[in-house]
């Protein structure tokens, strides 16, 4: 059960150089699925989302498109990464760009206070650089060249050349925070998670921090140092803080204490950033470290991370325009368990939207409503006498219902998704058993089929209840044609199966029709 506490949970803020792919769309859909499922829990739930507007990544592709970095970044958050989150069907309570003036003030305040404490020191580096992720690169993280870039070095994730180069920057001491981090990860097991995500942090971090170069001065794009304005932020160092100023930091401390800390949902390629850089960053400046870390998984395509830049990267619209977004949101997090990497394909996609949702839920649904229809004038029927069979479903729905909290609690949602689904399965397997259209020819068996009807009319709703997370417009259908009282979205979910009933069905549209897919 839920403890009515707060729940701020974030996405990564995503480079505006290029639009969304599937791969952003997942790490949202995962985010919100979490938001929601908390916020129908009654607590106090804060969804961040925002895009990541400076850098020399930014300001290069901006450049190659004869536009200034606002320009392009203005234009590529109108076009995309807004109608991103109708398209998939984002919940999120703030969308932060890190050139708003909120953060970019805050950035500067955080700054101040790290170089006044004497966190921060100048110096010299030289080192190979990855402008795709914005990272010095260590020798170990990178591979010989192929085809075009033979003879170079490359980074390990994007296979483009790395650049060396030397620079008089400012240092972030966070080297001295080495042994603080372990014993956090020591005290705090779950503050990095999977398990698998966690051990490449400590290993990481047992084998010595280096300083950390947190300012640029061979180009000017991005919030300026406020001690020296020939320098700016470290894009990474920048985007980071956006957890915070958007929370409140700097500027509103009563909202700051409400919110903060955040759990943060991370690809696991940006795994080091944030668990150990910006955990770092906030012991020096005195606050709070995160509630915890998630890294999952990539979306494979071919066997390959989605890339633009290899056309493996799928635009989030080439399969919400055939399948729909509560398809979209079911089938990535269904299919893959959270926290592992996993392959999309088509055929799968298409596959379990015909078993899992168009046969599986989706019929279940059409046929519950269709038969009171014909059986009970659409009336609510009520149970008489309950059976093992009928005890049996009422079970399932309280397992099902604490099933899917526990592990949201973990932040499995594979798992909670697959506990609503043995619901689904029982109820389909109670109908095959009982017959209710065999039982409505016989008049003296009115009381059994109206005790069926009614049995699953309540395990229908309850899943309405713990589905509208992930399927937000199918069960607001489905409520609807229930004549339950009030919003789907309104129903406790830790109580999913406390629902109150409502008195008349009304006509259900197919919630999942068929498709026709190419082949």
């Amino acid at each position: 059960m839920a403890d009515g506490s707060s729940f701020y949970i974030t996405t990564p803020i995503f480079y505006v150089n290029d639009v969304p792919h599937i791969g952003h769309a997942y790490t949202e859909v995962a985010a919100d699925v979490l938001a929601r499922w908390h916020r129908q829990a009654g607590e106090d739930t804060w969804m961040l989302t925002g895009t990541d507007e400076h850098g020399q990544k930014i300001l290069r592709t901006a450049t190659a498109n004869g536009v200034t970095p606002k320009q392009w970044a203005d234009k590529l958050v109108a076009e995309a990464w807004i109608p991103l989150l109708e398209t998939i069907d984002i919940a999120n309570d703030d969308f932060i760009r890190t050139t708003d003036e909120r953060h970019e003030a805050n950035v500067q305040k955080f700054l101040q206070k790290l170089y006044d404490d004497g966190h921060i020191y100048t110096g010299e580096y030289e080192g190979y650089y990855c402008v795709g992720c914005e990272e010095y690169k260590q020798q170990s993280e990178l591979v010989p060249g192929a085809g075009e870039y033979e003879g170079q070095l490359v980074c390990a994730i994007h296979s483009k050349p790395v650049e060396l180069l030397h620079e008089k920057n400012y240092f972030f001491r966070m080297s001295a925070f080495g042994d603080k981090l372990l014993a956090l990860y020591e005290d705090r097991a779950d503050f990095v998670q999977p398990e698998s995500a966690r051990n490449e942090v400590v290993s990481f971090v047992k084998q010595g921090l280096a300083d950390l170069s947190i300012s640029r001065s061979t180009f000017d794009w991005g919030v300026k140092v406020p001690w020296d304005e020939t320098h700016v932020v470290y894009v990474w160092f920048d985007a980071l803080l956006n957890y915070v100023t958007a929370a409140g930091y700097g500027q509103d401390d009563e909202e700051f204490a409400r919110r903060w800390p955040a759990q943060h949902i991370v690809g696991k390629d940006i795994l080091r950033f944030h668990a150990v850089i910006w955990p770092a960053m906030l012991m020096a400046a005195g606050l709070e470290v995160p509630k915890g870390v998630f890294g999952h998984g990539w979306l494979l395509v071919g066997g390959e991370k989605m890339s633009k830049s290899k056309l493996t990267g799928i635009a989030p619209e080439q399969i919400t325009e055939t399948f729909g977004s509560d398809a979209f949101r079911y089938y990535f997090l269904r299919a893959i368990a959270f926290g592992q990497d996993g392959s999309f394909s088509w055929e799968d996609l298409a596959a379990r939207y015909q078993a899992e949702l168009a046969n599986g839920f989706g019929n279940l649904a059409s046929r519950v409503v269709a038969m009171i229809t014909r059986y009970c004038d659409g009336a609510v029927p009520a149970a008489g006498t309950l059976t093992g069979a009928d005890l049996e479903i009422g079970a399932v729905e309280q397992r099902a219902t604490d099933a899917s909290w526990e592990a949201i609690d973990r932040l499995a949602i594979h798992d909670a998704i697959g506990a609503a689904w043995e619901l689904v399965d029982a109820l389909n397997g109670y109908l095959t058993t009982e017959e209710p259209w065999m039982l409505a020819k016989d008049p003296a068996k009115r009381d059994r089929l109206e005790t069926v009807l009614a049995t699953a009319y309540h395990g229908l709703g309850t899943l309405a209840v713990l589905l509208s997370p992930v399927l937000p417009i199918a069960t607001a259908k489905l409520w609807t044609a229930l004549g339950a009282p009030g919003a789907v979205q309104e129903q406790r979910i830790d109580r999913a199966n406390e629902w109150a009933t409502g008195t008349q069905v009304a006509p259900l549209e197919a919630l999942f029709p068929r498709v026709e897919v190419a082949e």
